[in-house]
Protein backbone atom coordinates (compact mmCIF):
# COMPACT_ATOMS: atom_id res chain seq x y z
CA UNK A 1 0.00 0.00 0.00
CA UNK A 2 1.21 3.55 -0.89
CA UNK A 3 1.45 6.13 1.98
CA UNK A 4 3.07 9.62 1.94
CA UNK A 5 3.65 11.15 4.96
CA UNK A 6 4.07 14.72 5.47
CA UNK A 7 5.17 16.53 8.43
CA UNK A 8 7.42 19.60 9.40
CA UNK A 9 4.22 21.96 9.61
CA UNK A 10 3.83 24.39 12.76
CA UNK A 11 3.46 27.64 13.75
CA UNK A 12 5.83 29.85 12.62
CA UNK A 13 6.28 33.95 12.29
CA UNK A 14 6.19 36.10 9.39
CA UNK A 15 9.45 36.02 8.21
CA UNK A 16 10.65 32.60 9.40
CA UNK A 17 11.24 29.66 8.00
CA UNK A 18 9.65 25.89 7.77
CA UNK A 19 10.92 22.86 5.97
CA UNK A 20 8.38 20.17 4.89
CA UNK A 21 8.86 16.75 4.25
CA UNK A 22 6.73 13.88 2.19
CA UNK A 23 7.68 10.45 3.07
CA UNK A 24 6.80 8.15 0.72
CA UNK A 25 6.62 4.32 1.03
CA UNK A 26 6.21 1.88 -1.92
CA UNK A 27 8.09 1.95 -4.87
CA UNK A 28 6.23 4.83 -6.58
CA UNK A 29 9.00 7.81 -5.74
CA UNK A 30 11.33 7.05 -8.43
CA UNK A 31 8.87 7.15 -11.38
CA UNK A 32 6.86 9.77 -10.30
CA UNK A 33 7.18 13.80 -10.40
CA UNK A 34 5.93 14.79 -6.99
CA UNK A 35 4.19 18.28 -5.78
CA UNK A 36 3.46 20.52 -3.12
CA UNK A 37 -0.03 21.92 -2.92
CA UNK A 38 -1.72 23.83 -0.47
CA UNK A 39 -5.59 24.63 0.64
CA UNK A 40 -6.15 27.60 2.94
CA UNK A 41 -9.77 28.01 4.45
CA UNK A 42 -12.53 28.54 2.46
CA UNK A 43 -10.45 28.39 -0.80
CA UNK A 44 -9.41 26.04 -3.14
CA UNK A 45 -6.60 23.78 -3.34
CA UNK A 46 -3.87 25.47 -4.99
CA UNK A 47 -0.78 24.30 -6.77
CA UNK A 48 2.83 25.23 -5.02
CA UNK A 49 5.71 23.57 -6.65
CA UNK A 50 6.63 20.39 -8.64
CA UNK A 51 10.17 18.63 -8.94
CA UNK A 52 10.74 16.40 -11.72
CA UNK A 53 12.02 12.84 -11.84
CA UNK A 54 15.23 14.47 -13.23
CA UNK A 55 15.34 17.32 -10.55
CA UNK A 56 13.39 19.98 -12.72
CA UNK A 57 11.53 21.88 -10.42
CA UNK A 58 8.63 24.35 -10.94
CA UNK A 59 7.03 27.04 -8.64
CA UNK A 60 3.96 29.21 -8.55
CA UNK A 61 4.92 32.84 -8.83
CA UNK A 62 3.96 33.93 -5.52
CA UNK A 63 6.35 31.31 -3.89
CA UNK A 64 9.69 31.88 -6.31
CA UNK A 65 12.50 32.91 -4.53
CA UNK A 66 11.64 31.99 -0.86
CA UNK A 67 10.70 28.35 -1.52
CA UNK A 68 12.91 25.52 -2.63
CA UNK A 69 11.76 22.07 -3.39
CA UNK A 70 14.22 18.67 -3.36
CA UNK A 71 14.21 15.56 -3.45
CA UNK A 72 15.69 12.62 -2.14
CA UNK A 73 15.12 9.43 -4.24
CA UNK A 74 17.78 7.54 -1.36
CA UNK A 75 15.34 8.23 1.30
CA UNK A 76 12.25 8.63 -0.88
CA UNK A 77 11.38 12.10 0.35
CA UNK A 78 10.29 15.19 -0.81
CA UNK A 79 10.90 18.35 0.79
CA UNK A 80 9.66 22.07 0.74
CA UNK A 81 12.06 24.28 2.18
CA UNK A 82 9.71 27.74 2.83
CA UNK A 83 11.85 30.98 3.81
CA UNK A 84 10.31 34.48 4.36
CA UNK A 85 7.05 33.26 5.30
CA UNK A 86 3.89 35.75 5.10
CA UNK A 87 0.56 35.35 6.54
CA UNK A 88 -0.55 34.44 3.47
CA UNK A 89 0.99 31.30 2.74
CA UNK A 90 -1.22 29.37 6.03
CA UNK A 91 -2.64 26.65 4.64
CA UNK A 92 -2.94 23.09 4.97
CA UNK A 93 0.09 21.92 3.04
CA UNK A 94 -0.49 18.33 1.00
CA UNK A 95 2.56 16.21 -1.27
CA UNK A 96 1.15 14.04 -4.08
CA UNK A 97 3.00 11.75 -6.84
CA UNK A 98 1.80 13.45 -9.79
CA UNK A 99 2.03 10.67 -12.30
CA UNK A 100 0.00 7.93 -9.63
CA UNK A 101 -2.22 10.66 -8.11
CA UNK A 102 -1.67 9.22 -4.11
CA UNK A 103 -1.79 12.15 -1.91
CA UNK A 104 -0.70 12.61 2.06
CA UNK A 105 -3.18 13.63 4.98
CA UNK A 106 -1.73 17.04 4.79
CA UNK A 107 0.62 19.22 7.02
CA UNK A 108 -0.92 22.41 8.84
CA UNK A 109 1.28 26.08 8.26
CA UNK A 110 0.49 29.04 10.23
CA UNK A 111 2.28 32.48 9.55
CA UNK A 112 1.30 35.26 11.97
CA UNK A 113 2.02 38.36 11.84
Amino acid sequence: QVQLVESGGGLVQAGGSLRLSCAASGSIFSINAMGWYRQAPGKLREWVATITTANSANYRESVKGRFTISRDNAKNTVYLQMNSLKPEDTAVYYCTALRDGYWGQGTQVTVFA
